[in-house]
């Protein structure tokens, strides 16, 4: 901030720019260590003699420590200060990458990956609290864009760096490979982001340790739920759906006694908030269709080998990157609504379009409403990260980032089972592995039909048309 308290332009002001690039870079890393691990895991199975069920904890406990934690790093960061949370985060994440390349164990491996994650919660949460101390607030789409493009890069490098990497210097690579990467994105925040204030709100407050367990505990029983095994509706499955409502009843009884709640359930009485939030939620659901149908439905129903496959499916990361800046610019010259329900009908005719075409289109069948999905969600996440993230007080943005990126992922996890089974069920086989190329084509078809609906759903929550009614800026609550 300048001696008038207000926030540089990123535009004009060296420093700021190079807020930004420490924040890109931390996103881009974040994004990474999800998505450069997929790669490695036949080989991970064959070093450590692991069976593929168990090798999938590699994936799963960098997932788990995100989502379950991921909430109270923002809150932390509101308390302690979000530049030395991020600072510790940025270590954590980078220590534990050391940890995950020297591993000597599967299970040493296991733990250092769940440590990974802890530290990219950290980053996740924190990085979009601090656009509101980097840029300008008729600037903060633009900001959105570029962390949503460097999120999308981070996905889309992942298996073919990994690949590389792997191929060329062993699966300890691809975590050492963040270790550079990691120390420069701890000096550029270092020397870059704005230091945090002192002030009596913020030594007054404290960390909810009751509510953290409870929601903590929580999600991680609605997160294995949604994973264990595959997503079906089994015993264990039950159970945990159960223990995880007992436990989301536990954690509001707690918050509404405590002096210093972790999240204020006050905040969630603003319909926008809400509408924001169930949409980010529904969108999230509906685009793992393309990364759980998308990569069957290639390689049964067209017949193209795996390198065709990952090139094909490389299009959507790729769009997201190239759309997610402008995306920015159309947001903070548009503004949120209109451009939330742009990106929300892109992403329902593009699964429309899937919905309706045949396998006679070839690749082109698939990949241009592919690139129309998105181009689409590119858009809306831009603009519904902006509408929730401009208007936040300073000392919550923490929390309130870490309740969006929350959302996504309960949204993403949900949608890998949820897709996942009506994908299966469509196809009409138990095992899609087996299933021939008409069933997978019908089952795609179906599965996409359904997720032009939800787009259409969460269209109807942005229109106002809902409960969750959305008012955006000139009639929003004040949080």
């Amino acid at each position: 901030m300048d001696r008038n308290g207000k926030v540089p332009d990123a535009g004009h002001t060296p420093s700021a720019r190079w807020a930004l690039t420490s924040l890109s870079l931390s996103m881009l890393l974040s994004s990474l260590g999800t998505s450069i691990a997929n790669v490695a895991l036949p080989t991970l199975a064959e070093a450590f003699g692991a069976s593929f069920q168990a090798v999938q904890w590699v994936v799963l406990a960098y997932l788990l420590a995100i989502t379950t934690l991921i909430v109270s790093a923002g809150r932390l960061g509101d308390i302690a200060g979000r530049r030395r949370m991020m600072l510790v985060g940025i270590v954590l994440f980078t220590v534990a990458s050391v940890a995950c390349g020297a591993a000597p164990s599967f299970w040493t491996l296991v733990a250092a990956r769940a440590a990974q994650g802890l530290g990219a919660a950290f980053m996740m949460a924190l990085t979009m609290a601090f656009v509101g101390d980097t840029v300008p607030k008729e600037k903060t789409g633009r900001a959105m864009g570029l962390l949503g493009t460097m999120s999308a890069v981070g996905t889309a490098l992942g298996p073919s760096l990994g690949g590389i990497l792997i191929s060329g210097l062993g699966w300890r690579s691809i975590f050492i490979v963040n270790v550079p990467l990691g120390i420069a994105a701890l000096f550029l925040a270092y020397r870059h982001l704005r230091a945090d204030p002192r002030g009596p709100q913020a030594e007054r407050a404290h960390l909810d340790t009751r509510g953290t367990l409870l929601l903590a505990l929580t999600l991680a029983a609605y997160a294995l739920a949604m994973t264990a095994g595959r997503g079906s509706l089994g015993l264990l499955n039950m159970a945990l759906l159960l223990a995880s409502a007992v436990g989301g009843g536990l954690f509001m009884v707690a918050e509404a006694r405590t002096a210093s709640p972790l999240i204020r359930l006050a905040l969630f009485r603003d319909p926008a908030l809400r509408a924001n939030l169930a949409m980010s939620m529904l969108v999230s659901t509906e685009m793992m269709a393309t990364l759980v149908v998308g990569p069957f439905y290639l390689s049964r129903a067209l017949g193209l080998d795996a390198a065709m496959v990952g090139l094909v499916v490389s299009v959507g990361p790729l769009v997201v990157a190239l759309t997610g800046v402008p995306a920015g610019r159309l947001t903070d010259r548009f503004g949120t609504r209109r451009m939330t329900i742009a990106g929300l009908l892109g992403i329902a005719a593009g699964a429309f379009l899937l919905s309706a075409g045949t396998t006679t289109l070839g690749i082109l069948g698939y990949a241009v409403p592919l690139i129309v999905i998105t181009a689409g969600y590119a858009l809306f996440q831009t603009s519904n990260n902006t509408a929730v993230m401009k208007d936040i007080p300073a000392e919550r943005r923490g929390v309130m980032s870490g309740v969006l990126n929350l959302s996504r992922n309960l949204g993403l996890i949900s949608g890998a089972s949820a897709m996942g089974a009506v994908f299966a069920f469509a196809s009409g086989v138990a095992d899609i592995t087996l299933a021939r190329p008409e069933a997978v084509a019908t089952g795609m078809r179906i599965t996409f039909a359904i997720a032009a609906v939800m787009a259409l759903g969460a269209l109807l929550v942005a229109s106002g048309g809902s409960p969750l009614a959305m008012r955006f800026p000139s009639e929003r609550v004040q949080r």
